[in-house]
């Protein structure tokens, strides 16, 4: 077969997304997605070639796995938990007196190492502090050795 027709690449794209009930991954709905817009595609250049029609399904593919990946997938709000009071982190931005700046803690909370932190006075970087509070996913932190 050396050509596909707009339909069946609706039907590759349909399967795809009705196989991701089966596998929850979220990806071959992205891979269905790609599908589908190349059958939108032939609908208004019927005679693309199949090396064309692979390309451009690979393509979008990719690209719609890369930006699920890159902005939906990791942005669920984490919060701070009580375990983390008391645990000791190095500041890998700057913390300004009454500042944000980010400190890296020695284990990781909830998938993350590294979280947001303020603090009443300023904490260089490469410094060490603790954790004395937090409030939603920020982190309150003192320095180690004031």
């Amino acid at each position: 077969m050396s050509q596909l027709l707009w339909w069946h690449w609706l039907a590759f794209g349909l399967l795809l997304s009705v196989a991701e009930l089966a596998v929850p991954s979220l990806i071959l709905i992205w891979f269905g997605a790609g599908a589908l817009l190349v059958g939108l595609v032939l609908g208004f250049f019927p005679g693309m070639a199949l090396a064309g029609q692979l390309a451009i399904w690979l393509s979008t593919s990719l690209a719609f796995v890369a930006l699920w990946f890159r902005f939906f997938r990791h942005t669920e709000s984490q919060t701070a938990s009580a375990e983390m009071m008391g645990e000791v982190g190095l500041i890998t931005h700057a913390i300004d007196e009454f500042g944000r700046g980010r400190i890296r803690l020695q284990r990781p909370y909830g998938g993350r190492e590294e979280w947001p932190a303020d603090a009443d006075q300023p904490i260089r970087e490469g410094e060490r502090a603790r954790v004395i509070s937090f409030e939603g996913e920020r982190l309150t932190v003192t320095p180690l050795n004031p």
